[in-house]
Parts: structure tokens; sequence; C-alpha cells
């Protein structure tokens, strides 16, 4: 059962989309009008800021399902938000190791990474809306579900036993490509993406570590998307779990690059969760009559991510330049 058909939702994607757009305007045009360096303090006061939105929209959701639908579906649909939710959040540490890389490779200064982030998330909140309306439109076909499922396995199994690699921007296509078409500045010209010399307009450094961001991001969405629709066939959870996600991602940054390393094992960690959402599609949820338990998806993720978390903090990850040292 599709409990909130678009034919008759619509007007709550535009609302919903018109909010997250007042939302955005607020932050960039407002409170960070002036560039500076983000502290730790104020990128956890965000955090919460952004959780706590994400958490209000839920209960709001589960009271207007509890009123439209009773309180079997409104339980359903709550916990089936959270859990996209908390993976898609989970699967954003991806791209913070991205965004790391990045501002080094480009020698992007700290006061002007939120700049860059901030239209990141833009183009990402963009780009995850089509990949959703995509993956609904695909998802009615059963065979899909598989199709989906057997991706997400696949990719599991593929990141749990990859080495780590250098990833390096001057490779990627699309930046290469760029910079054919358009000359590219060797400094930083402060917030500006593109400046005028003369006749001729120059992309900045930050310009193309926007462009990297914009590129890798699709990549991961081709792994999140599907996985939250393992989680639910609602296009109308998926969708706004997702941008709740992003719209957090900025903050989580900002409090983790410092410490990001001390995470190592979130990376395996974030493989078997692909691995279970892929078996949930293609095996699970024939097991449980069509539908496993989403109480059991959200309990053993966040098991998952837990144990990553602990156990990285209780056997730390050794320095290579310690271990030259033996």
């Amino acid at each position: 059962m599709n409990y909130f058909p678009f034919a008759e939702y619509w007007w709550f994607y535009l609302a919903f989309t018109g909010f997250i757009i007042l939302l955005l305007t607020l932050d960039l045009g407002i409170f960070h009008r002036k560039s500076h360096t983000v502290s730790f303090k104020e990128a956890t006061i965000w955090s919460i800021v952004w959780v706590t939105l994400a958490l209000t929209f839920n209960f709001l959701l589960y009271r207007y399902s509890f009123n439209k639908f009773g309180a079997e579906a409104a339980f359903q649909i709550a916990m089936e938000f959270l859990s996209g939710y908390v993976v898609e959040y989970s699967l954003s540490v991806d791209n913070i190791f991205v965004f790391v890389l990045v501002f080094s490779y480009f020698a992007i200064p700290a006061e002007y990474r939120h700049r860059v982030l901030f239209y990141g998330i833009l183009g990402a909140l963009i780009f995850r809306a089509i990949f959703i309306a995509i993956g609904a439109a695909l998802i009615q076909f059963h065979w899909v579900i598989y199709l989906f499922g057997g991706f997400l396995l696949i990719t599991g199994i593929k990141m749990l036993f990859s080495k780590e690699t250098e990833i390096d921007p001057e490779k990627n296509y699309l930046i290469r490509l760029v910079k054919r078409f358009i000359p590219v500045t060797h400094e930083i010209e402060g917030k500006e993406f593109f400046v005028k010399r003369g006749k001729l307009t120059y992309a900045t450094p930050l310009f193309v570590a926007l462009l990297f961001m914009e590129a890798t991001d699709i990549v991961f969405a081709v792994d999140s998307v599907p996985a939250i629709f393992a989680l639910t066939k609602e296009p109308l959870i998926v969708f706004t779990s997702n941008i709740f996600a992003i719209l957090g991602l900025r903050s989580m940054y900002f409090m983790l690059a410092g410490a990001i390393d001390k995470f190592y094992l979130l990376k395996y960690g974030l493989s078997i969760i692909l691995i279970f959402v892929g078996l949930k599609m293609i095996w699970l949820n024939d097991l449980f009559d069509g539908k496993f338990p989403i109480v059991y998806s959200l309990s053993i993720i966040l098991g998952i991510i837990f144990l990553s978390i602990v156990v990285s903090l209780m056997f730390p990850k050794r320095d290579k330049t310690d271990e030259s040292d033996l």
C-alpha cells in the first residue's frame, strides 16, 4: 500500500521544498553571511538543530499518519523515516572523507569551506531528488527490487574487501573537461567561484573543489538512494529523510573533520549495512512474508554503527609513522 501517492500529495512536496529553500536562505543569507571559520562548538549546535528538525518532522509525520491511517501504520511510517534518516546520515560519512581530501588538495581556507559545502549540498539536493524520482518510478517493477538488492550486496562486499586508495581530483574526467573550456586560476580569489581578468572569465579553485564534490556525491547517491528504498517503498519518506540527512552533512563535517581517522572501522560497518539492506531486498523480505520488520532493521543498523565506532575507539588505528619507526 502506498500511503502518500504523488497525485494526492504533490502539494506536500512543493511545501516541503519551499521550507527547505527557506532554511537554506536563512542559513547562508543570515547565519553565515560573513565568511568565517566554523568552530567545533558552532558545528555541534547546528548538528543538534538539524537533527532536532528531522526528529520534529518525524513526530509531525507520525501524528498526521496516526489520524489518517491509524496507530499501526503511523508507527511503521515513523520507523521507516527514522531508519532511512539513520542510513543516509551514516553513509554520508564517506562524503566527509572526500571533503577532507578535497579541501586539503585545493588548499581551501577554513573560512570559505562552509560556502563551498553550502552550494555542494544545494546541488546534492537537486541530484538526490532526480535519483529518488527515477527510483520511485522503477521500484514499481518487482524485478527492480532484486536488481537494487543485488547491486547493494555487491557494492557492500566490494567496499568490505577493498583497500584504501588515494583520490586524485586532477584525474576526474569532469574536472579535466571543464579545464579544457574554462581557464582556472592557481590562487584563491576570496570567496568567489569565478573572477574576470580582462575579457576572460576564470574559475577559481573553490569552483573546481565544488565541482569535484558534486561529481562524487552523484556516485554516492547511486548507493544511498537504493539503500533507503530497501527500507521503505514510500517516495515521500525516501525524499524527506534523504533531504534532512544531507542538510546535516555540513555541520557533521566541521564536527568530525579533525577526528574522522579515529573511526577507521566505520567503513566496514557501512559496508555491512549495505550488505544487510541488499539481503533485505532480495531475501529477508520474502522470508518474512514480504516485509522484514522495520524495528529489526533499525536495531541492526544502529547496532552496526555503534559497534564500529566503539571498536574503532577501543583499538585505535596505528599511525604509519609509528609503524615505520619499529
